[in-house]
Formats: C-alpha cells, sequence, structure tokens
C-alpha cells in the first residue's frame, strides 16, 4: 500500500471533501433498503405448545394479554392472561413469557435488561392460570435471571446477584439455595461469559422429574483474568456519568491458554435443604457444557469435556447417592462436534447423539447404561438437525442429503425404515414440532423464495394452513439480481460460491470485484436460502459480488470441515485467494480491482487475504477481525487450535498480527470500542503492527458498540463506509 504521513481515521463524521457538503455519507439512505429493518420477512409470533400439542399460547401485539390457540385451526379458544384482569397484582404490559412444565402457571417478564449475547435480566411474575392470580416472583430481588418451573409447577427456581433461590409457590416462601455467590468470582446457576458465548449456555440449573432435587453448576472464577473495556459519553447512547472521564466495564474473559472458570456440579434436596458436591475423578475434566435428567428417571445426565475438547465423557449421575457412572466416550483427532452434546436429546429409554465418526455427521442411539443399540441414520452427507420420534416410531430430522446447499426435513418411518422427504429437495427447510410431534411449522426458502411457513400435520404430512407466505417481500424485492451458484476448483477441491451480477450487466464490460465470507470452521454462508443484504446494494453501484465457502467451512462432511484444525487460516486463505484468481479470469471481471470484506472471522480471513503471498486483493475491508488468537476467548479457540503452549507454530503462523509486514493491500479496519467479544486490542495491537512496518490503515471506530455494532443506524454506517473506501479504491 502507499505510505502516508498519517494514518486516517474514518469516524462516523468523515471528510467533508468526501461525503459532500453536510458530510454525510450518500450510501447511508441508499443501503437502508437493503438492510434491517427494511428488509426483515415477517415470522409467525412464536408459539408456546401446551403439553398435548392440541393448542398453543401466543403474546398478543399490544403485550397485554396471552391467548390461547386452537393448533389445528388456528381460532382463539380464550384469553389465558389479561393484564386488565388479574388478581392481587396488576402491570401494564409484558415482554414475554414461559409456560410450566403441567401448563398451569405461566412466567411473565418485563424491563428486560441484556447482558451478554444470550443472557438478560428482568422483572418477572407468576400468573396461576385457574385462580387468576398473578405476583411477584421475588420481594426480595428486584430483578431476576434464568428462573426454572419445577415439574410439577409449583416452585421456580431462579438466580438474583449470582446466587441461586427457590420460590414455592403454594405457601409463597423464597428460599436461598447458595449464599456464595459473588460478582467477578463465584456464578451459581447461570454460566460465566465464556461458557455462555461457546457453549450456547444460558441456564445451569435442572429440575428432578419428581421435584424433590434441584441440580446446579457452580462457576468459580475468581482465577480467571480481569479484562475491561472504555466506556463513554457517546451520541448514541448517551451517559452523562463519563462526560468528563471514561468509565470501564470490567468481566472475566480468559484468553487461550490462560486459566478458566473451575465448574463444579452440586445437588440440592428441596425437603431436608441439604446441598451436595457430586465429583468426578477424572482429572481431564475441564468443561461441563450440559447437564439434564433423564425423563422419568432419577438420574443426571452430564456432558464433560477435557480442555482441547477432543474428548466427550457423558456420566449418568445419582444426585442423591452422588454416585458417578461413565456410559459413552466420544473422541476425535480433531475436536467433538458442539451439536453432540449441544443436541443431545434424551427420551424415557435411550438418548440419541449427533456424530461425525463416519466421516460425516450421523445420528446414534444408546442405552441409559451406555450400550450402542442403533446408528439411525447413515450415508455421505450431514445430519443438521434432529426433532424427535413420535409415538409411533417415527423419526424426524434435518440434512443435507439433496446437497450441502440445501436442507431438507425427512422422516424415517417406523414400519418400513423407509425414509421419506418432508420438503423441496432443494432450498433450506427447517421445521419446529409440537411437544408430541402431532404437528409441525415447516420453514422453506430458497434463493429466489421468501421464507414460507406451513402448519403441517405429522400424520399423512397434511398441509393445514400457510402462516405466512411473505408475498410482501417477493413483491419489494422483485427486481433484484437473482443469485447465481458456482464452483471453483482450489487446488483440485471443488468449492461452492455464489455470485451477484449488476441488474443492468453487461458482459462486455469489465467490473470491479467485491468477495465477500466468513470462513469460520463449520459455517456457511453458500446456501439455497433467501437473503438480501449490502451485497445487493453493491451490486447496484456496480460490483459484481462473490462470496465462497472455502475448506473448513460446514455441511460437507468431517474431512472438508477439519482439515484446518491447528492451522487456522492457512487453507482458508488459499481457497479465498484461489477464487479471486479464477474470478479475475472471466471476461468481465477487472482482475486488479478486486476486493475483499468480512465480520469477525470473516475480518480475520479478510487480514490473512490482504497478507497473502502475491495477494490478488486491492483493498479490503476487516470488521471486528481477531488479529492474533491468542487474544481471543479459550473455548472457541483451543477447540480449533488447541493451546498455545501446545500450538506455538500454529498460532504464529495464524496471526495477520505477525504477517503485516506482507499486507500491501489499501485497508479499512473497523470495530466497536465495547465489543466484549472480538475485543478492541486485536485491531490496535494490529494497527501498532501496521506503524512499526511503515505501513497505515484507514480506520472507523464505533463508540461503545459492540460486536454486532447495532443501534443509531451504526450497521448502515460500517457498510456505507465500506462501499464508499472501496469506490474510491477499486
Amino acid at each position: 500500500m502507499k505510505l502516508k504521513s498519517i494514518i486516517t481515521f474514518l469516524t462516523l463524521c468523515v471528510t467533508l471533501s468526501t461525503y459532500g457538503a453536510k458530510g454525510v455519507n450518500p450510501y447511508i439512505e441508499k443501503l437502508s433498503f437493503y438492510l434491517y429493518p427494511e428488509n426483515a420477512v415477517s415470522t409467525p409470533s412464536r408459539p408456546y405448545y401446551m403439553p398435548d400439542g392440541d393448542s398453543y399460547l401466543q403474546l398478543s401485539p399490544d403485550h397485554r394479554r396471552v391467548v390461547k390457540y386452537s393448533t389445528a385451526t388456528g381460532k382463539e379458544i380464550e384469553t389465558v392472561f389479561n393484564c386488565e384482569k388479574t388478581r392481587e397484582t396488576s402491570i401494564e404490559s409484558v415482554q414475554g413469557f414461559s409456560l410450566s412444565p403441567d401448563g398451569s402457571r405461566l412466567l411473565l417478564y418485563r424491563n428486560y435488561r441484556s447482558i451478554y449475547r444470550r443472557s438478560y435480566t428482568a422483572e418477572y411474575y407468576v400468573f396461576d392460570i385457574y385462580r387468576n392470580i398473578l405476583q411477584p416472583l421475588s420481594t426480595n430481588h428486584p430483578r431476576q435471571q434464568v428462573p426454572v418451573f419445577s415439574n410439577d409447577g409449583l416452585m421456580v427456581a431462579f438466580v438474583a446477584d449470582n446466587n441461586i433461590y427457590l420460590k414455592k409457590l403454594i405457601y409463597n416462601t423464597e428460599l436461598p439455595v447458595t449464599t456464595d455467590g459473588e460478582y467477578n468470582k463465584i456464578i451459581n446457576g447461570h454460566p460465566d461469559w465464556v461458557y455462555e458465548e461457546e457453549f450456547k449456555s444460558t441456564g445451569s440449573i435442572v429440575w428432578s422429574p419428581d421435584n424433590s432435587t434441584l441440580c446446579y453448576l457452580k462457576y468459580n472464577e475468581t482465577q480467571v483474568p480481569l479484562y475491561s473495556l472504555p466506556l463513554y459519553d457517546s451520541y448514541c447512547s448517551p451517559d452523562k456519568k463519563y462526560s468528563l472521564y471514561p468509565g470501564e466495564f470490567t468481566y472475566k474473559y480468559p484468553v487461550a491458554g490462560e486459566k478458566n472458570s473451575i465448574v463444579t456440579l452440586h445437588s440440592y434436596d428441596i425437603e431436608t435443604r441439604k446441598t451436595k458436591n457430586i465429583n468426578f475423578e477424572d482429572s481431564r475434566i475441564e468443561y461441563i457444557p450440559r447437564i439434564e435428567y433423564i425423563p422419568n428417571g432419577q438420574n443426571l445426565l452430564v456432558s464433560t469435556l477435557n480442555r482441547e475438547q477432543n474428548r466427550l465423557e457423558v456420566y449418568s449421575v445419582n444426585p442423591k447417592s452422588t454416585v458417578v457412572k461413565s456410559i459413552l466416550v466420544e473422541e476425535s483427532k480433531t475436536w467433538v462436534l458442539p451439536e453432540t452434546y449441544e443436541n443431545m436429546t434424551l427420551t424415557p429409554n435411550n438418548f440419541i447423539i449427533l456424530s461425525n465418526r463416519s466421516g460425516f455427521n450421523h445420528l446414534y442411539q444408546y442405552s441409559y447404561s451406555g450400550a450402542l443399540q442403533r446408528q439411525i441414520t447413515s450415508g455421505e452427507f450431514d445430519v443438521t438437525d434432529f426433532y424427535g420420534t413420535d409415538k409411533l416410531g417415527n423419526i424426524y430430522y434435518q440434512s443435507t442429503a439433496t446437497g450441502p446447499l440445501n436442507r431438507v426435513i425427512s422422516k424415517i418411518e417406523a414400519k418400513t425404515n423407509r425414509i421419506v422427504n418432508l420438503s423441496p429437495e432443494k432450498g433450506t427447510a427447517s421445521a419446529t414440532f409440537t411437544p408430541s410431534l402431532n404437528y409441525y411449522t415447516l420453514r422453506y426458502t430458497s434463493s429466489t423464495v421468501p421464507p414460507v411457513f406451513k402448519l403441517m400435520q405429522t400424520a399423512g404430512n397434511k398441509e393445514i394452513r400457510v402462516l405466512e407466505d411473505n408475498s410482501k417481500v417477493v413483491a419489494k424485492y422483485r427486481d433484484l439480481p437473482k443469485k447465481e451458484f458456482i464452483t471453483v476448483n482450489s487446488n483440485g477441491v471443488t468449492l461452492n460460491a455464489y455470485i451477484i451480477k449488476p441488474k443492468d450487466f453487461d458482459p462486455s464490460r469489465r467490473y470491479p470485484v467485491i468477495m465477500t465470507q466468513y470462513s469460520g470452521p463449520g459455517s456457511q454462508q453458500v446456501t439455497d436460502s433467501w437473503s438480501v443484504d449490502w451485497q445487493f446494494c453493491a451490486a447496484e453501484a456496480g460490483y459484481i459480488v462473490v462470496c465462497a465457502d472455502g475448506r473448513g467451512t460446514g455441511g460437507r462432511g468431517r474431512d472438508f470441515l477439519t482439515i484446518t484444525y491447528k492451522n487456522l487460516g492457512h487453507y482458508e486463505t488459499i481457497d479465498q485467494v484461489n477464487v479471486a484468481r479464477e474470478i479475475a479470469k472471466l471476461p468481465y471481471v477487472d482482475g486488479k480491482r478486486i476486493g475483499m470484506t468480512g465480520w469477525s472471522f470473516g475480518g480475520y480471513e479478510t487480514l490473512m487475504c490482504l497478507s497473502a503471498d502475491n495477494s490478488p486483493f486491492a483493498a479490503g475491508v476487516a470488521i471486528a477481525p481477531v488479529t492474533d488468537w491468542r487474544l481471543y476467548d479459550s473455548i472457541y479457540t483451543e477447540r480449533y487450535m488447541s493451546t498455545p503452549q501446545m500450538n506455538e507454530q500454529g498460532y504464529n503462523e495464524s496471526a495477520p498480527l505477525n504477517l503485516t509486514n506482507k499486507m500491501n493491500s489499501e485497508l479499512l479496519l473497523i470495530y466497536g470500542t465495547a465489543d466484549d467479544n472480538v475485543h478492541p486490542a486485536n485491531s490496535v495491537e494490529y494497527v501498532s503492527s501496521l506503524q512499526a512496518q511503515n505501513r497505515l490503515c484507514s480506520m472507523l471506530l464505533f463508540p461503545n458498540m459492540n460486536h454486532s455494532i447495532s443501534g443509531c443506524n451504526s450497521r448502515a454506517q460500517v457498510y456505507a463506509a465500506m462501499m464508499e473506501f472501496f469506490n474510491t479504491k477499486l
């Protein structure tokens, strides 16, 4: 790149000479048509099914009622909850609710306050449906977290201030289950930051089927180093206490190779109020990502992982006697699929896991003694979701059986073992089943069809009614150019890609190209599914947009996925560079004007591509990128890279921070200053390394924004800056 005397900082108010007299980027308005909320599709409100599946509950549009509807007809049966007619306590509105397992009570919440990506606190209320009585969940704690009904609906366990409390609804009493909770030290009943982010966990409390025992995880994060992020009195979310001196947000964040929380399992006896510690003798155990009771049983199934996450051991635990028995060990030469423990399905008689031990993801059924009973699915395709087994023994799942670009819903008939596809072979389908699997909502989409939602009856796969067809979205975006799916050869490996050409495409012209990608392990950007985003604005502006899924991405079996193990960024970069070089050969492409962009892992891969030998990229925009895996969290990083202590060479070679001497492209770096996921230090250290090499870049930062950079129209500003940058450099 050309040396400049100063680093160019692109801020929210960019230079007047670039963006016009008023300093407003012209793309901000253009992009609004393609970005949220303009690009949002209509989705049916989430139904909370009653236990029999024949009826469901939904929150009214004004958030003042919970209404019961017939599943079969969709007609209103009755109002179950009405803010204006409750006894004892009244509230003006609610933001959401959940239903007790027995269907007798609701947990309603309001004043939702986000913590991290998935976690939040709120003011909860318990509503007795039959008695029409509404009461606060707690009078001692104004805000609560992860409340869980007992199976009989008579008790609720919840977390407040890092401790677990037990509310007995009949007696209206509240008891502490734990007392040692302390901010940034001890967490009871809900996960720490890294568990929530990487194990997709929000709560760690489970009830025994007979309601006699409460089991929970305790996270001791005392030894995890603190991480601080600056907070400012920004114009997006003003906070005047930071108007003169910045504040800071401090939390526990374990980076790769450093100490994690010590996680332990405990059981609490409801009658005796005694707590027991459940110990595992294996010193290899580092993580406990899941705990779940066997339906109608006395034992708890506990999933454990070693630090490298290549050994999953499942234990059957008796919480009363604290006897622990190993029933399953799943090992891998790379990493155990997170889906293996995240999507484990427990039935009264057996449990089902997803494993890629055969080379592709398939379903396996085990007894609770640990005996493999059968392999349910097989073939050279990946099972991507498991929905369950109905009362007749029919099995329902989602897979790539019709090709990696597609997701098809299938049924294995119990009597004949015949596989029947319940959705079109091309496109992307998913399903949400009722508890008894007598009905399901089918969501279907393709690159030309916005999501269509239909209610289906499993018996005979009968369509009951269309819930939403998104016809308005069809009309709104009917003039968009179409995605064209192509394949590209990279060192003998066939990669899937799509290309979007300008609407007025002229094959006699030579166009600049913007390549976009995510590239993270197991991800997929190239699927036959509907999406409208900034890419179509770029096509309107005269760019060809290309996206390719390189090696390491999902939907194509174990070998394609795990080739990047301990060597992130290597094969991904080879593939993206090869795609760029193949695209440059097209007669309508100007090979000297190819840019690259990506967010998060995609931002990381953008930096890797710009530093590749003889990089074909003239410019790149990296958004919230990792620049050295030593700076990222332990669970995610070590799953794919092991620890820095065990894989020093891999960490050194995979860090863009170590490759700035080879970065010879124009670069725009974008990040949020309050990114609790990929910390701003990644970008700051990268800029520092560039400066040490006498290489400089352009930068755009968003004060107090997190990893998603959303709110205050900031997403449009991100892509507007990107478009203006590419216009200048390409």
